[in-house]
C-alpha cells in the first residue's frame, strides 16, 4: 500500500497557509518602539514615539523607554490606539516638566491647573510601568504631573512626584456627558504631594501604594465624583505616611458635593488628623459625600475621633470594595490580565 506524501497534498498547502497567517497575526499583535536619548532607539523623545502610534486600531504599541531624564510635555490624544510605556525602573526613567497653573501662555493668560500637566492621557487603554512622572515646578500652586480622562488606564511600579495637585484623574470633570467612564488602576505606586495631590472625577483604585504627604501638606484627596457614580477613590492595602507634621493632614475634602473616597485595610501614620475629613467649608457636602474606612491601622487610625458624617464600614460592607468589583464595568475589564500580558518583555 502506498502512502501519499502530505507535503504534496492540497490539504498540506491549505494547512500551511493558515498556520503562516496565524503566526503572522500573532507576531504583529503588538508593535514595539524604542525611545533612547542617545539616539540608539527609534526616537529620542517620548512625544515622538506617541505621535508614531497608529490611530483607529486595536493593535497595541509597546514603547520601551531607555533610562534617562526626559524633560518634555507629552500628550496622548484620544484617538490613539492602545499604548504601553515601559521603563527599566522608576528611579532612572523619568518624564518631567515644570509648568504650573499661574504660568502665562502665548496669549498672556494663565495656563490653569489642567494646562500645567506634564503628561496628558486622553486615550483609552493606556498603561505604564517602571516610570517616574514628575512636575518639578515646586511649591508654587497647582502643578500637575499626570492628567487622565481616558478609560482603562493602568500604572504599575510608577512614581508620581509633585506638590499641589500631583495626580489629576480628571475623568468627566469638564465634560457635559457624565456617562463616560474613566477607570484608573494604580498598583505598587508611589504618590507624593502637599495639597489635594490626588484629585478629580475619575474612578480610581490604588492598591498597595505609598501615599506620601510632604512637608506642609494639608489634604491627600479632593474627589469630584459625579452624582450617581458608585465609586470614586478607593485605597486598598496602602501605606499613608510622609514627613508632614503630626496631626496636620486630612484624608480628603470634597471638590464637588458627591465626592467619594474610601480606605480599605490601610496603614495610616500620625501625619493624618484625628478627625480625618474636611468639608471644605461646605456644610451641605456633609450630607452628600461618602467618606469611609475599614480596618485602618496605625497612629493616624482613630475611628472614634473621625467626623460624625464619615463612615466606618462593616466587614460585609467592605466586601464590595475590591479592585475587581470597582473596575470591571459593563465590559468586564480584567486589569490583572492586562498587566500580565501587556508588560511581558
Amino acid at each position: 500500500m502506498q502512502v501519499l506524501g502530505l507535503k504534496n497534498s492540497p490539504f498540506f498547502f491549505i494547512f500551511s497557509v493558515v498556520m503562516i497567517s496565524l503566526l503572522s497575526f500573532k507576531a504583529n499583535d503588538e508593535k514595539t518602539i524604542i525611545v533612547s536619548k542617545d539616539g540608539k532607539g527609534n526616537f529620542t523623545t517620548i512625544q515622538q514615539a506617541i505621535d508614531a502610534v497608529e490611530e483607529g486600531t486595536s493593535v497595541r504599541t509597546k514603547i520601551i523607554i531607555k533610562p534617562g531624564t526626559y524633560r518634555e510635555k507629552v500628550t496622548v490624544s484620544a484617538t490613539k490606539s492602545p499604548i504601553i510605556l515601559i521603563g527599566e525602573k522608576a528611579e532612572n526613567t523619568i518624564l518631567v516638566y515644570g509648568d504650573h497653573a499661574s504660568k502665562p501662555n502665548v496669549e498672556g493668560k494663565n495656563i490653569g491647573t489642567t494646562g500645567s500637566s506634564t503628561l496628558f492621557i486622553f486615550s483609552d487603554n493606556f498603561s505604564a510601568k517602571n516610570i517616574t512622572f514628575q512636575n518639578d515646578a515646586g511649591p508654587v500652586g497647582q502643578a500637575v504631573a499626570v492628567l487622565t480622562t481616558g478609560d482603562k488606564i493602568a500604572f504599575e511600579n510608577c512614581r508620581f512626584l509633585g506638590f499641589q495637585d500631583t495626580l489629576y484623574t480628571k475623568g468627566t470633570q469638564d465634560n457635559p456627558d457624565k456617562s463616560k467612564t474613566s477607570r484608573n488602576y494604580f498598583k505598587n505606586c508611589y504618590i507624593e504631594g502637599t495639597t489635594d495631590y490626588i484629585f478629580g472625577a475619575g474612578t480610581a483604585v490604588f492598591e498597595k501604594c505609598t501615599i506620601y504627604s510632604k512637608k506642609n501638606a494639608s489634604y491627600v484627596t479632593a474627589a469630584s465624583t459625579p452624582e450617581g457614580t458608585e465609586f470614586g477613590y478607593v485605597f486598598i492595602n496602602c501605606n499613608l505616611t510622609g514627613d508632614a507634621s503630626a496631626n496636620s493632614v486630612y484624608l480628603g475634602r470634597p471638590w464637588r458635593p458627591f465626592a467619594k473616597t474610601v480606605y480599605i485595610n490601610c496603614a495610616i501614620d500620625s501625619t493624618i488628623k484625628k478627625e480625618g475629613w474636611h468639608n471644605w467649608s461646605k456644610p451641605d457636602a456633609e450630607k452628600t459625600t461618602f467618606y469611609a474606612e475599614y480596618n485602618s491601622t496605625g497612629d493616624g487610625a482613630n475611628p472614634s475621633k473621625r467626623v460624625f458624617w464619615s463612615h466606618q464600614l462593616t466587614k460585609d460592607q467592605a466586601k464590595k470594595y475590591s479592585a475587581k468589583n470597582i473596575l470591571k464595568g459593563k465590559d468586564d475589564w480584567n486589569f490583572t490580565k492586562s498587566f500580565k500580558s501587556l508588560f511581558k518583555k
